[in-house]
């Protein structure tokens, strides 16, 4: 596996989409906002179980939300 593959996202167009700020789609699924905007950025990888309650939450499939670069 390439050492240099880099784990991006849609989550912020995908957020927008469903009518959550930041905030209110961090308290739905019980992280900080902090955390939702590290995630958005690239600065912080979502565990494998966080990264699956996105997707139930945001109603999307894995590969929707999350890509290698």
């Amino acid at each position: 596996m390439d050492d240099k593959l880099i784990l991006k996202n849609n989550l912020p167009a995908a957020r927008k989409e469903a009518g959550y700020s930041q905030l209110e789609f961090a308290r739905l699924i019980g992280v900080s906002r902090q955390t939702i905007s590290s995630i958005e950025t690239g600065q912080f990888n979502p565990t494998a179980k966080l990264a699956l309650i996105i997707c139930i939450a945001l109603d999307k499939k894995f590969e929707e939300l999350f890509y290698f670069d």
